[in-house]
């Protein structure tokens, strides 16, 4: 009998969490054996996952929720921790399987140790590429580490590469649903609210994903993980707007071949995909029923309604800590649209000048990468505070 395969959730109350969460409880019994499941604030359901699934410590980011999640965990066998120390120690236990889903640079350290540990990291923290992806890549190689997408678009180029053959690759192709302001004009996005931002069309995400989404920052972030990723230049990596979300990457080959993964826009079948790796498991997403979809539309983004994706290139272009700028420059910049002291098209604005006033310094250790995270946070809220309210 295979012996069950260990497994971390870093991240496991947010919405790639639960989702995981779901898998796992779903799963055959004896298939999984959790270690040790890791959020941020919620106590509650922190302690109701971990009671589920048997885990064998649980932690909290904020110290102020332990004395809940000790409660919550009354009576069972789970160890009951708090505080980035305990992230990072229990992200170093060494499981076989780790869902990397801490969101922003707080993640940065926790996936670090994961990869450190040698196994399988789920790739679903954009910032362990984007921001840190010269560290990242180092430490997979040195501790043979094996990384997986979990971002829908990653995980179909990657499944569509499933034949090894890299060497007649021409170029991967990421797909963008083209969010809630698609047709919309440069002017209606200028008015645009954070509700009507919010209003995915196809896919339920968390807010601050709805927004980059929205402004297309989501696909600029993604064309910079892909080409750390796999290790390709901007010019081969090409984004368009496919409005249904359902073929999700495509790769093209030299021989004239094009693959493509289809699905339902459902984030439990790539991560499905990831935990099962290198086989499969039973999911109860949707199934794709191309008859009644019918059709299927495509389009080349709009650079000017959309212009990250252009900062996306340059920051590849400059190279250094250029796109760790931009992520954090955005993270802040997104959070003031929501808070509405800027207006939508101040975000990208507000991205563009940072990129530009800090350059591309180096970002070869962690320690830099904190360092630019917090001087391009700085610099952002500096832009904001200076200009007048949305």
């Amino acid at each position: 009998m295979t012996a069950p395969r260990s497994v971390t959730v870093l991240g496991s109350t947010g919405s790639v969490g639960t989702q995981t969460i779901d898998l796992l409880l779903a799963a055959a019994p004896g298939q999984y054996r959790v270690r040790a499941l890791v959020a941020g604030r919620n106590a509650a359901l922190l302690a109701a996952q971990a009671r589920q699934l048997g885990a064998e410590v649980a932690v909290l980011a904020d110290p102020a929720g332990l004395a809940e999640l000790r409660a919550g965990l009354a009576g069972t066998a789970t160890r009951a921790e708090c505080g980035q120390a305990a992230i990072a120690a229990a992200a170093a236990l060494g499981a076989d399987w780790t869902m990397a889903a801490i969101t922003g640079a707080a993640g940065l350290p926790a996936t670090l140790a994961a990869i450190r540990c040698g196994g399988i990291v789920a790739l679903a923290n954009k910032e362990a590429l984007v921001c840190a992806g010269e560290v990242m890549l180092a430490a997979v190689r040195a501790h043979g580490a094996t990384l997986l997408p979990v971002d829908s678009e990653h995980n179909a180029i990657f499944q569509s590469m499933a034949d090894g053959n890299h060497g007649g690759i021409e170029k991967i192709v990421l797909t963008a649903s083209g969010g809630p302001f698609r047709t919309a004009s440069r002017e209606e996005m200028a008015r645009a609210t954070p509700e009507a931002a919010l209003r995915h069309p196809v896919w339920s995400m968390g807010a601050k994903i709805s927004i980059d989404s929205a402004t297309m920052m989501n696909k600029a972030l993604e064309v910079i993980e892909a080409a750390r990723l796999f290790a390709l230049p901007s010019a081969r990596i090409g984004v368009l707007v496919h409005p249904q979300s359902v073929i999700h990457g495509l790769v093209h080959y030299s021989d004239g071949s094009v693959l493509a993964q289809l699905g339902s826009p459902d984030m439990r079948v790539p991560i499905a995909h990831t935990l099962a790796w290198p086989g499969r498991i039973a999911t109860h997403a949707p199934r794709l029923d191309l008859a009644t979809i019918a059709r299927l539309e495509f389009a080349e983004p709009d650079p000017v309604r959309f212009p990250a994706l252009g900062l996306a290139r340059q920051a590849l272009a400059a190279g250094g800590g250029a796109s760790a700028i931009m992520s954090a420059a955005n993270e802040v910049a997104v959070a003031a649209f929501l808070a509405r002291r800027i207006g939508f098209l101040d975000i990208a604005a507000v991205v563009e000048h940072v990129m530009q006033a800090m350059g591309a310094p180096p970002a070869d250790t962690l320690e830099s990468v904190v360092a630019l995270d917090d001087g391009a946070r700085r610099a952002a809220q500096a832009r904001i505070a200076a200009r007048p309210a949305a």
